[in-house]
């Protein structure tokens, strides 16, 4: 009868508070997951509404809900009798040397955000960053992807493209060719105009608007220089950058304008 009365005072004491902790600790974490799980869909939706990229919604929503859930699983213990406490001063603590062994990728994570908030260039485009020049391929969190023109792929941390200067050659819709002809001092300077005038009118990719430019720049040591500056749609820039030099040089050929080029006379003592 002795030993009936120890092990119902035991269940009273011990078994049934356990049992009622350990119970209301899993309907914490069932319903706090059920409740961060919304809250996660919630906040997916209306960054989706303002237009960010996927990326950085998908990021940002994978760090809310693993925030949220450790604060059910800090609740869940707590309900279990555990001292958080120190558990919450240890995750801060291993939190801060997280953060101070990886502070490069965290830079490179700030400036990916930054890249993808702002948008200084996107898939597709033509940039130069960091020292390279290239299509980009894939925007990361921690690095991007551009492929070169001849189709080599480089990998840049952000950081090194965010803190540098990004040159976007794709953001417009129109760009100027410049160039640079220069004819001989002897050579009809008129007739030499009016033929660049007439290569850059004849080509159909050059836009009337804003109208090309076609004056002499300089009176060099060896030559009279032409500054030809036409606009054309972005996509156009490189070929008819290649065509314009082609067409100019074959047509002052057969006008027998000369395209001077540098010379040295070498003069030896006593000759």
């Amino acid at each position: 009868m002795f030993e009936n009365l120890d092990i119902m005072k035991l269940v009273e004491t011990y078994v049934i508070p356990w049992g009622i902790n350990i119970a209301m600790a899993l309907v914490i974490f069932i319903i706090g997951k059920m409740v961060v799980n919304t809250l996660t869909k919630v906040l997916k939706t209306v960054l989706g509404k303002s237009r960010m990229d996927e990326i950085l919604i998908n990021f940002v929503s994978s760090i809310f809900k693993t925030i949220l859930l450790l604060f059910v699983v800090i609740a869940a213990l707590d309900q279990l009798g555990v001292d958080t406490t120190s558990l919450i001063a240890l995750l801060g603590a291993a939190g801060l040397a997280v953060g101070l062994a990886l502070q490069s990728s965290l830079q490179n994570f700030a400036s990916g955000v930054m890249l993808i908030v702002f948008r200084p260039f996107k898939s597709g485009d033509f940039v130069e960053v960091a020292g390279t020049a290239g299509v980009v391929e894939t925007i990361s969190i921690f690095s991007s992807i551009l492929r070169t023109g001849d189709n080599r792929e480089i990998i840049i941390p952000n950081g090194a493209i965010y803190g540098g200067t990004i040159t976007n050659y794709s953001a417009r819709k129109t760009r100027r060719v410049d160039m640079v002809f220069g004819i001989g001092y002897d050579d009809d300077l008129k007739k030499a105009k009016e033929m660049l005038d007439q290569i850059v009118n004849a080509d159909e990719r050059v836009l009337a608007d804003p109208k090309p430019v076609i004056a002499v720049s300089e009176l060099a040591d060896s030559s009279v220089n032409f500054v030809v500056r036409p606009w054309v749609k972005t996509s156009d820039y490189w070929a008819v950058l290649w065509d314009l030099n082609e067409t100019v040089k074959l047509k002052f050929d057969e006008a027998g304008i000369s395209i001077p080029y540098p010379q040295m006379d070498i003069h030896q003592p006593g000759k």
